[in-house]
């Protein structure tokens, strides 16, 4: 498995940034004729977090989705961090080369 960190520009301050799970998110429920105090806590999925991004960066994440969809996919390591995951050297090069193609500067994939 090849692993890598993605960045993407940030559209306030244009530095790199990636997204991470601070805290899982947290579901309750309200009901119309009891109380229920059930809380469920669901970490997020890969592409989940980066749907999330939209509007905090300067691409739109699908767009980006559906290439690394191409080429691997987007997971969480850790309930934390996010990385792309590719089964061959030669696929995270591919989807290195088009994430530049059509993004140029705005995202950047590195080795880990």
């Amino acid at each position: 498995m090849i692993r890598g960190k993605i960045w993407f520009r940030c559209a306030v301050v244009h530095d790199p940034v990636t997204p991470m799970v601070v805290q899982p998110a947290q579901i309750g429920w309200e009901a119309k004729y009891r109380q229920i105090d059930l809380v469920i806590e669901r970490a997020f999925k890969g592409e989940e977090l980066v749907n999330r991004m939209k509007g905090w960066i300067t691409v739109d994440p699908s767009n980006v989705i559906q290439i690394v969809r191409k080429h691997g996919r987007l997971k969480i390591l850790d309930d934390r961090e996010l990385v792309v995951e590719t089964e061959t050297t030669k696929q995270f090069n591919d989807m290195q080369i088009e994430i530049k193609a059509n993004f140029g500067e705005q995202v950047d994939i590195d080795l880990v």
